[in-house]
């Protein structure tokens, strides 16, 4: 992961970590909390891949496993997180074009918000945690996977454009495979890059100057 990658995901992170904590955990909405960094994991994932994807989850969850007040095994949510990065990595196209439709990240947003709370009560499951249970996991399921869809066309899409914007820096770029992309960009644009046509057209101007010189020429030495 490249350095401008590392520095707006762990911001990505830290700041949903923190709206997550101090203003969505205390809305007491019934069933689910709005899962903010979930869908910040997915936003990153859906453009950076799903080796970075995984790599996000995984420090992201890490995160929410430590911050107060986490009533868990730590551990636990980063295991959910870097599957569910991992996972919704590979809805990345393998070009690197962004997703054309809407469609598309909003049902990772609904398939990521049910499979991370079946998995969050799946492996609390298997370390002795049954208060999912208590609280019905069919609940928890349904609203999981409303209040992140709701949440989602506010936080996803920014996320998005934000982690292509990242991209976008002409040095990394100029060593990546879409270098002659923005050539060609710079080049149309008139940068001041077009030097090899300049110097042809100066070529034939000045081959231009010498045949009417010596055409005068010609025509003093006839008189």
């Amino acid at each position: 992961m490249r350095f401008n990658r590392m520095l707006l995901s762990t911001t990505l992170v830290v700041v949903a970590l923190v709206v997550q904590v101090t203003v969505l955990a205390r809305l007491q909405l019934s069933g689910a909390v709005p899962d903010l960094l979930l869908l910040t994991v997915l936003g990153l994932a859906m453009v950076y891949g799903h080796v970075a994807g995984a790599f996000i989850g995984f420090g992201a969850g890490l995160l929410a496993d430590l911050a107060p007040p986490a009533d868990h095994a730590a551990g636990r949510y980063a295991l959910v997180l870097c599957v569910i990065g991992y996972l919704a990595g590979l809805v990345r196209p393998e070009n690197g074009q962004p997703l054309r439709s809407a469609a598309g990240p909003m049902l990772v947003v609904v398939a990521a918000a049910v499979g991370s709370t079946l998995l969050y009560a799946g492996v609390g499951a298997l370390v002795g945690d049954t208060a999912a249970r208590h609280v019905g996991l069919g609940g928890l399921l349904f609203t999981a996977a409303v209040y992140d869809l709701l949440l989602a066309p506010f936080t996803v899409p920014l996320i998005m454009w934000l982690a292509r914007r990242s991209d976008n820096d002409p040095l990394a770029e100029g060593q990546s495979s879409t270098g002659s992309d923005v050539a060609s960009g710079w080049l149309s644009s008139g940068t001041g890059l077009r030097i090899g046509a300049q110097r042809s057209g100066l070529r034939i101007k000045a081959a231009r100057t010498r045949a009417s010189r010596a055409g005068r020429i010609k025509g003093v030495k006839r008189l």
